[in-house]
């Protein structure tokens, strides 16, 4: 990196943070390359999942399972965008026209969505957005039996320091895609009035622009350009009906309430999905799920799904880890490790008493005392109370060391399971039942280069996953050294200074914690857009850590029949469940012929790295399944810990290929006279996955992690070495939720 880029690189960074937006300049959506996949290729995918039911003898009820992505980022993000850049050995920009084409061709799905951030996202770049997404649709052949669907929506992105105001990432779906079908405008979570600092003027970044692009450096003038056109852009005004601001103006909502409030004002069909909730470089420690379920911050018919996997790891487990304990005045202060957690805040004091050196003990332990204090302080960044220090430093600090896949600096009460055993009592006096959390469990990838779908194959590890670095040590050092500061004194911790660009550039440990990502799957009456969306809609879904697993969980005996998952029922009697799973198919290498005939060697090659979804004929065997049950809260103040049962049951499976059945019942359901959820996970035959060991940590004989080995993003790691370790991959059925509903008799009794 020369002179000249040293000093424009930190402008275009500080102008990116001013501003909170930078994605490619305004060159369009790309184009899509491929038609749409043979009729013998979608007819063959949905002879083969009938021939799979038939050997588990379940009736046909006229549904097929369909796979899609609920998440996928393109370059008109502000964080793909950076990840694009030559500091990161990026690709450079791959547009919305890119997801269509890798879905279609690359991972072989039936349907997904494009979800970039609306805070980056300019009136033209969602015009555009607009325009892939249809030519994408226009492309799939029939519609009402078309090869791939295409979903409009964006990402609301909201963090906060405090843990009272964080609520976290949502995606915002739309069914349809004419213009009185979709908002004229994604909504943001903040508008550019409320940052402390303006952003420079338009004129000023021009001529920024002008002068990169000069220098050589055209990507980072590419982020001033768009970031003019971002600047440019005035806010809505507050207090208007959403139908009646201009088309071109930069729309905000602060809080859940008011994106509800917002989209309730458009009056269109909606899906809103909170994801990402559970990975801690953005939430808070503290933070909680209990804040959303107060006033109007949760919108049932909407908030219907939750994304429980991505390629940022998972958010399922709960793990009774306390953030900080407090002390007799109230005062936050760091908790003792335990056997299966050490606190950051913990590691710091022992960063901190290995540089004591020669002080005297009683000053060491002042200054251990204090590195913890100003680490638990530091929230999201503990790590910047010793800028110098290295990843290995922290070992396996804030993580969860038996989790599946985690996410990285997992916060335990903002987890699906922690969520679903949440009640709020607020409205007990007026006879309401409790509020409660009732989602549809699904996974998506969350990936940020257009690539939906991406778990097909374990392979590509800088590719397929978002797992980026730095790309060389020269380039580390000076973006540490401006957005991280220095270390005043090597033997006293400082206060950490986190901004949100140094999390960006901050991928050291975070590149062991990415994945090729999740997937979603629907029951669906057909392959037309409003089947996939009446399935999602009524939370008949479920989600797996990326293959393609069949599941089926059913109520026995629900008051109508059979139920099937995402149903919420009353009963009287104990209820009677059953599972249903059949494990992926083998992969073949490379990609099938009708993709090679459909896309450009050229194209494929970028897109896919030459490998595709490319089923064999043998199906993995499916090695257990487990049932978690999950008794929600029913008096204030209930210890949440006692009522997540995971796994309440576990069935160990025959390693067959054409799947496993299992059935099983309640009997403490009466008794317990609760109200209970119950959900499946079908584990997979274990296989080798990229970063299933995270940071590959090392234990002494007692357990204790002394070092680990890192899978770096960056120059570290080799790009060709996919840090892969054995796994079982698993699908996550969305649960059932049974109230437990008194005996007429036992009503009458209790009357008398």
């Amino acid at each position: 990196m020369t002179s000249a880029i040293r000093i424009a690189a930190p402008c275009v960074l500080l102008s990116c943070w001013l501003i909170a937006g930078c994605e490619p300049a305004p060159r369009g959506a790309g184009d899509i390359e491929g038609a749409a996949r043979p009729p013998a290729v979608i007819t063959q995918r949905g002879e083969r999942q009938r021939a799979a039911r038939i050997d588990l003898g379940i009736p046909n009820r006229g549904k097929q399972i369909l796979f899609g992505d609920l998440h996928v980022h393109s370059t008109f993000s502000i964080d793909a965008f950076m990840y694009a850049l030559p500091v990161f050995n990026g690709e450079g920009a791959h547009p919305p026209a890119d997801a269509c084409d890798f879905a279609r061709y690359c991972s072989g799905l039936d349907f997904f969505s494009i979800n970039d951030h609306a805070e980056g996202l300019s009136p033209h770049l969602w015009r555009e957005t607009i325009d892939s997404i249809r030519e994408c649709n226009r492309r799939a052949g029939d519609p009402s039996n078309p090869d791939l669907v295409a979903f409009l929506g964006w990402e609301w992105t909201q963090t906060s320091t405090a843990p009272e105001d964080h609520y976290g990432h949502k995606n915002v779906i739309f069914p349809g895609l004419d213009d009185d079908e979709i908002p004229a405008r994604p909504i943001s979570s903040i508008s550019i009035t409320t940052y402390e600092q303006k952003p420079p003027p338009a004129f000023v970044m021009k001529a920024a622009a002008g002068l990169v692009r000069g220098l050589g450096y055209a990507p980072y003038a590419d982020v001033l350009s768009t970031m003019t056109a971002l600047a440019e852009t005035p806010d809505c005004a507050n207090g208007v009906h959403v139908r009646e601001l201009p088309l071109d103006c930069r729309e905000s909502a602060p809080d859940p309430a008011t994106l509800f409030r917002k989209l309730d004002e458009w009056g269109l069909e909606t899906i809103v999905i909170p994801h990402g909730l559970a990975w801690g470089i953005h939430a808070p420690p503290g933070a909680t799920l209990a804040t959303q379920l107060e006033g109007d911050l949760h919108d049932p018919q909407r908030q219907r799904l939750i994304e429980i996997m991505s390629g940022h790891g998972n958010s399922e487990e709960f793990r009774d880890f306390p953030a900080y304990v407090t002390d007799e005045s109230g005062q936050r202060i760091c908790p003792q490790p335990s056997k299966d957690y050490e606190p950051c805040c913990w590691r710091a004091g022992e960063i901190m008493r290995r540089r004591c050196g020669d002080l005297d003990s009683d000053e060491c332990e002042r200054r251990v005392a204090a590195a913890r204090q100003l680490a638990l302080d530091g929230g999201v960044s503990p790590d910047l109370v010793f800028v110098d220090s290295g990843a290995e430093d922290w070992l396996d600090c804030d993580q969860c060391r038996d989790c599946f896949k985690p996410a990285m600096t997992l916060r335990p009460r903002l987890t699906a399971q922690y969520g679903a055993a949440l009640s709020n009592f607020a409205d007990e006096s007026d006879g309401a039942s409790p509020r409660r959390y009732r989602w549809g469990f699904i996974a998506s990838t969350d990936n940020h280069a257009a690539r939906p779908g991406t778990g097909y194959k374990q392979y590509a590890r800088t590719i397929m996953t978002d797992a980026r670095g730095i790309a060389d040590a020269a380039s580390e050092a000076r973006v540490r050294s401006w957005l991280g500061g220095s270390q005043e004194d090597p033997r006293r911790p400082q206060q950490a200074r986190s901004t949100r660009m140094f999390e960006l550039f901050d991928t050291e440990r975070k590149a062991s914690f990415m994945y090729p990502g999740g997937i979603v799957a629907v029951h669906a009456d057909g392959r037309d857009r409003r089947s996939i969306w009446n399935a999602l809609h009524r939370k008949e879904v479920y989600g797996t850590s990326g293959p393609r697993i069949l599941l089926w969980f059913d109520l026995v005996n629900g008051p109508l029949g059979p139920t099937p998952m995402g149903s919420e029922v009353e009963l009287d009697t104990a209820p009677v469940f059953e599972v249903r799973a059949v494990g992926a198919y083998e992969q073949k290498p490379g990609c099938p012929s009708d993709v090679e005939r459909g896309l450009s060697a050229d194209r494929l090659h970028r897109l896919c790295r030459d490998e595709c979804y490319h089923p064999g004929e043998t199906r993995l065997p499916i090695a257990a399944i487990e049932i978690v049950r999950i008794r929600p809260q029913v008096v204030p103040g209930e210890p949440i810990a006692p009522l997540i049962e995971d796994p309440w049951r576990r069935f160990e499976c025959e390693p067959r290929p054409d799947g496993c059945i299992i059935r099983f019942d309640d009997p403490d359901f009466v008794t317990g006279a609760r109200d209970v959820v119950y959900y499946a996970r079908a584990l997979q035959q274990a296989t080798p996955a990229i970063n299933a060991a995270t940071l590959r940590v090392e234990t002494d004989q007692r357990g204790v992690a002394t070092a680990i080995d890192e899978c770096h993003g960056g120059y570290r790691t080799p790009a060709d070495d996919d840090c892969l370790a054995p796994v079982e991959e698993r699908a996550w059925s969305s649960p059932i939720y049974v109230d437990f509903e008194p005996p007429v008799s036992a009503l009458a009794l209790a009357g008398d």
